[in-house]
């Protein structure tokens, strides 16, 4: 039986943190605990989750950022798994039974993500090619983009203490910093069968960034070259992307006259260039 606590950061969402909660509390199985991290909401969060969902752990904290919240939920945590879910989506509610099962036959797994369904602005919409979820080592596949949402995940808690949790550092793609740490190490379990239901449109969701979200990836891969988590050829597939991603980057920024930075970007394409293969 795997002890699973579910940690649901919330910031001023409580027009969508209904739906989450009653997603949770819907699902064929019991989680061990729900602790809904609030940072910093001023919109009647506290006082509305005491009166209406006494069962669940409200922790309030000031306004630090995703990843700070769900970083702290994650070490106050009583279970063995954590699950997460961000506050404007929601479970079907086989979520976490299906997960469980599927681990239960592949018990030397210790990351499980399944596939989705997307709705924006109220209408369903289908995921393009790029978007295709993976199984097994898939550190390649995730260089380019995020490939595996938060809410559909399932970790057991031990990974964090082995690669580190979320980078406080990241307005945004803190999930796919995250994800490339855990996937240069470990295997991840794929379940192909769309449990989470993940919104998106709204005026309010995080990857909503000035500058694009593109300079984070790039961020985070600078990042990760400098840690030691990376063997060779990983090394040398993270240097070429950094590379391509900066070259993009740096086409936005002439078209849009940033000479500045226009500069400071050529700079490092010229200085990972010069770095040679680690094969």
């Amino acid at each position: 039986m795997l002890k699973i606590s579910v940690v649901i950061p919330t910031f001023n969402r409580k027009h969508t943190l209904k739906r989450a909660l009653e997603s949770v509390l819907s699902q064929t199985i019991d989680p061990f605990e729900i602790i809904v991290m609030d940072d910093g909401s001023d919109d009647g969060t506290r006082e509305w989750i005491k009166d209406e969902y006494p069962m669940v752990t409200y922790i309030y904290q000031s306004n630090k950022g995703v990843s700070s919240a769900r970083n702290e939920a994650i070490r106050v945590s009583k279970g063995s798994w954590i699950a997460l879910l961000d506050s404007d989506d929601e479970w079907v509610s086989e979520k976490l039974e299906r997960q469980r099962l599927y681990l239960k036959e592949h018990s030397e797994m210790i990351f499980c993500h399944t596939n989705e369904i997307w709705i924006r602005n109220g209408f369903r919409v289908n995921q393009k090619k790029k978007h295709q979820k993976h199984g097994g080592y898939i550190f390649n596949h995730c260089l380019d983009m995020c490939k595996i949402s938060p809410s559909s995940t399932l970790i057991k808690k031990d990974v964090f203490k082995d690669v580190g949790l979320f980078d406080e550092t990241l307005r945004v793609c803190e999930d796919y910093d995250l994800w490339l740490r855990i996937t240069s190490k470990y295997s991840i379990l794929f379940l192909d069968e769309p449990l989470i239901i993940k919104y998106g449109g709204h005026l309010d969701q995080l990857s909503r960034v000035s500058g694009g979200i593109e300079q984070y990836r790039i961020k985070s891969l600078e990042k990760l070259l400098r840690s030691k988590l990376l063997d060779n050829s990983q090394y040398d597939l993270t240097r070429n992307m950094l590379i391509k991603k900066l070259g993009i980057f740096a086409n936005g920024l002439e078209k849009r006259n940033k000479e500045k930075e226009l500069k400071i970007v050529k700079e490092k394409i010229k200085h990972w260039i010069k770095i040679p293969s680690k094969h």
